[in-house]
C-alpha cells in the first residue's frame, strides 16, 4: 500500500513535470511574442550581422527576449544569419519569427529620377539599400565598366533609366550596377536602337538631347514638339542655344549645383564650356540630367514640324511659343523679355 502512494506520487510529478515542459516548449514557441502596436514592423538585418545585433533591433518588439534567444538557438539561427529586411507581425511566435528570419527576406523599391550628376544619383540610391554612399560612388565610378558603353564618369549617368525597381535590401554596390546595366541593356532593345539610328543618333546622344528637352519643358505633351525642334536644328547645323546647357554649364564651372539660375544673361552665354550650345555647335558631351523615360521618348518620336525657335510662354506658364521664322521668334522673345524685365527677374 505504501509503494503504491510512492508511485502515485512519482506519477503525478511525472505528469506535472510534463504538463510544465509542456506549458514551457508552448509558450517559447508557440505563444504570441510580440508587443507592436501596428499589424507589422520591419528590421533591417546587416551584412556579417552578429546574433547580438538582431537582438538588440528586436529587442523593441518582443515581449519575452529569452524565449527568443532559447528557441533561436534550438534552431540553430546564430549560425545561419541573413542579411536583409524581415517583417515581425502582430501575434507572431517565436517559432513563426525566426522561420521569417531565416526564409523571407524581403524586396525594397528604389527609386529616382532626375539627377544631374553622379554623386547626385548616390545620394539618392544610399539611403534606399545597405550599401554605403562611398561603395556605390567608387563602383559606378569604375570606368571599366563605363568604357564600352563610351562614357565617362561626366556622362556616366546616361547608364540610368529613372523607374522604380525592385531590390532586396542588402543589395550590394555591385549588384545594383550589374542590375543597372541589365536594366540599360533591356530598355534599349532592337527597335529603340533602330529609332535612333534612324535619327543618326547614338543611345546617349538620345539621352543627351533628351536630357536637354527635359530641362526645357516640364509639360509632358510638350517635349515631342521641343524634340523636334532641336532635331531641326540640328539636321540644318544650327547651334541648339537652349539655355538649360548654358545653366549646367554655369554650375559645373561653380561645382555649386544646387543654384537655381531663372535668367540666363547675354554674358553667361560667351562662356567657354563644351556644354554651352550657344557657343558650341551639336550635342552637348553628354547628359545634363538624368532625362524621364518620357523626355527620352520624344526623342525617338518627335513631332514632325518646321520650328526652329522657341520662348517660354508667359501667357500660357510652362509652355512655349513656337516660330519657323526668326522674325515670328523676335516678336515673340521680345514679348518674353518685356515680361521678365517687368518681373525684376534678373539672375
Amino acid at each position: 500500500m505504501y509503494l503504491r502512494r510512492i508511485l502515485w506520487v512519482v506519477v503525478l510529478i511525472g505528469v506535472l513535470a510534463a504538463g510544465m515542459f509542456a506549458y514551457y516548449v508552448y509558450n517559447a514557441l508557440l505563444a504570441p511574442n510580440t508587443r507592436i502596436l501596428e499589424d507589422v514592423a520591419y528590421v533591417y538585418i546587416p551584412t556579417d550581422a552578429s546574433f547580438e545585433e538582431v537582438c538588440n533591433q528586436l529587442q523593441p518588439l518582443l515581449e519575452d527576449m529569452d524565449t527568443f534567444r532559447a528557441v533561436a538557438g534550438r534552431k540553430k539561427y546564430p549560425l545561419n544569419i541573413r542579411p536583409g529586411k524581415y517583417a515581425v507581425r502582430k501575434g507572431m511566435n517565436n517559432n513563426d519569427i525566426i522561420n521569417s528570419l531565416r526564409t523571407h527576406n524581403l524586396p525594397v523599391n528604389v527609386s529616382f529620377n532626375n539627377q544631374e550628376t553622379l554623386p547626385d544619383l548616390v545620394g539618392r540610391i544610399a539611403p534606399q539599400l545597405e550599401a554605403d554612399s562611398l561603395s556605390l560612388l567608387h563602383t559606378l565610378s569604375d570606368t571599366s565598366y563605363l568604357q564600352p558603353y563610351g562614357l565617362d564618369i561626366h556622362s556616366a549617368i546616361a547608364l540610368y533609366i529613372p523607374n522604380t525597381y525592385e531590390f532586396f535590401w542588402n543589395t550590394s554596390a555591385e549588384g545594383f550596377r550589374e542590375r543597372m546595366l541589365k536594366e540599360y541593356d533591356r530598355f534599349w532593345d532592337e527597335k529603340r536602337r533602330e529609332k535612333a539610328a534612324s535619327l543618326g543618333l547614338s543611345p546617349l546622344q538620345v539621352i543627351t538631347l533628351a536630357s536637354v528637352v527635359q530641362k526645357e519643358t516640364a509639360i509632358a505633351k510638350e517635349r515631342p514638339r521641343v524634340a523636334g525642334l532641336y532635331l531641326n536644328r540640328l539636321e540644318k547645323n544650327m547651334l541648339l542655344q537652349a539655355d538649360p546647357t548654358v545653366i549646367y554649364a554655369i554650375k559645373q564651372h561653380t561645382g555649386n549645383f544646387d543654384t537655381i539660375i531663372k535668367r540666363v544673361l547675354y554674358s553667361d552665354l560667351e562662356m567657354d564650356s563644351p556644354f554651352n550650345t550657344y557657343k558650341y555647335s551639336g550635342l552637348p558631351p553628354g547628359p545634363i540630367t538624368m532625362p524621364d523615360i518620357s523626355s527620352i521618348e520624344a526623342v525617338l518620336n518627335p513631332e514632325r514640324h518646321d520650328y526652329y525657335y522657341m520662348v517660354a510662354d508667359v501667357e500660357n506658364f510652362g509652355y512655349h511659343k513656337f516660330a519657323a521664322s526668326l522674325v515670328q521668334h523676335n516678336r515673340n522673345k521680345a514679348h518674353y523679355i518685356r515680361w521678365i524685365n517687368e518681373q525684376r527677374i534678373n539672375r
